[in-house]
């Protein structure tokens, strides 16, 4: 995926070099943008370059193709990416990058084990009898699936439900990307208990996830039913029903924003580490 990025992104900057215009069609590299870009005027050497990149670009798709389906074939019988496929903001590839990662759920005897283990949980620095103070995030496990779950974090902020409530809240206080890594962290933590109660997404949305199911088993080869309406995963293509589901995440989100909403930090007693007493009116 990176080579073919590096690809795209070489062939865009011989056009800008040139201050040749953007293409008509939405995809540059399909039938109708390849049909432009051929009709542009580039030297012969530019020419050539661009040419080869996209001969490169076509055998690189062709393996990632066949990666796809080999792995899609190796994970459809597996429970386990079924049930990641169930949490918001996680697709096929990033459930398969990260079961690979993990291994037995058996190894992590807690949710903050594996946190640590894709590198998500901050570094503390104390010195003495001062406070703890906790900085960064350590980095020091899997960057592989630590990078994915930052990509499904920016997923499931896009998504209605309680993540993106919980993406909201933390932007408001520290940005846009220290609400991604939280959202991650927060993805970590899910993915632990999904896995070690084998048991589906609390919030899971029964016709998207099927949906997604739908696509490994396309993935993994199997034939496709065209013109059939039939199975949970053809009920994602009725907008009554992708309405009906997106309505019931919307409400599990503002109920999670009125819960936080009523947090109270109670101010500490100097030196005891308890909360202030109230006093009623």
């Amino acid at each position: 995926m990176r080579q073919r990025v590096r690809l795209k992104n070489e062939i865009h900057s011989v056009l800008a070099t040139h201050l040749l215009g953007k293409s008509p069609a939405a995809d540059l590299f399909g039938k109708k943008g390849r049909a432009w870009l051929g009709e542009q005027p580039l030297p012969l050497d530019e020419r050539l370059g661009v040419e080869q990149r996209l001969r490169e670009l076509d055998r690189l798709t062709e393996d990632q193709v066949a990666i796809e389906r080999l792995l899609g074939e190796a994970v459809l019988a597996d429970p386990r990416v079924h049930r990641l496929l169930t949490i918001t903001g996680i697709n096929t590839a990033v459930a398969i990058g990260i079961l690979a990662a993990i291994g037995d759920i058996g190894r992590f005897a807690s949710a903050e084990k594996l946190v640590s283990y894709f590198g998500l949980n901050p570094t503390v620095h104390q010195s003495g009898l001062q406070p703890a103070i906790h900085g960064k995030i350590s980095k020091r496990g899997r960057s592989h699936a630590r990078a994915m779950l930052v990509e499904a974090a920016w997923a499931a902020a896009k998504a209605p439900g309680p993540l993106r409530a919980f993406f909201l809240r933390i932007r408001q206080r520290r940005g846009e990307q220290i609400a991604a890594v939280a959202t991650a962290r927060k993805l970590a933590v899910i993915v632990w208990n999904v896995l070690h109660d084998d048991e589906d997404f609390a919030w899971n949305r029964p016709a998207l996830t099927a949906m997604k199911r739908r696509r490994l088993e396309l993935q993994a080869g199997l034939p496709a039913r065209k013109g059939s309406r039939k199975g949970i995963a053809a009920e994602y293509s009725l907008k009554h029903i992708r309405d009906r589901e997106r309505a019931m995440a919307q409400q599990a989100e503002r109920g999670y924003a009125r819960m936080v909403a009523h947090w109270q930090t109670q101010p500490k007693v100097k030196g005891t580490g308890a909360a202030k007493p109230t006093r009623n009116p």
